[in-house]
């Protein structure tokens, strides 16, 4: 039996040497813009704190398509120190959307992975789709009376 819970605390400390955490801290790692009008860009802040023991430096922050531009500190982040990486989607193609990027950190294997996404909607009002007939619209609308004529004609006797 003593063997048995010795070797479940050897396995448990085992994995908690292994267990790795991540040197940054989101406060969010996924934001939703909503509805977004489109042809006008949005942009979302993702802060962040050093929890790791060392200075950390970010290597990339990288977009899955062009159409998302991510901006981030190029210098080193102090211990404890907090940044932020400010992300900008180009919001031309209508639809809902879900964008990716990721930040990799100097020294570290695994990349951080921040989420966006939204849904983009016509800027302009949609007029009515419904066709119609515009002689017979404009017929309806208009209502002409038919008035009798009032010439007034003198008659010379």
């Amino acid at each position: 039996m003593k063997k048995i819970v010795y070797l479940l605390i050897a396995v448990l400390g085992v994995t908690q040497t292994f267990a790795q955490s991540k040197p940054l801290e989101f406060k969010e790692e996924k934001f939703s813009f909503g509805k977004i009008k489109q042809g006008v860009p949005v942009t979302h802040v993702f802060t962040f704190k050093n929890t790791s023991d060392k200075p950390i430096v970010i290597e990339s922050a990288v977009a899955g398509c062009g159409c998302t531009t991510p901006e981030y500190s190029k210098g080193a982040i102090a211990k404890g120190a907090t940044d932020q990486i400010k992300v900008t989607y180009n919001a031309q193609a209508m639809g809902a959307f879900t964008k990716q990027v990721t930040v990799k950190v100097a020294n570290e294997t695994n990349p951080i992975v921040l989420n966006i996404e939204g849904e983009v909607i016509n800027a302009t009002p949609v007029a009515n789709t419904k066709a119609i007939d515009n002689t017979t619209e404009v017929a309806s609308k208009t209502k002409t009376k038919a008035t009798p004529s009032k010439t007034k004609s003198k008659v010379k006797s």
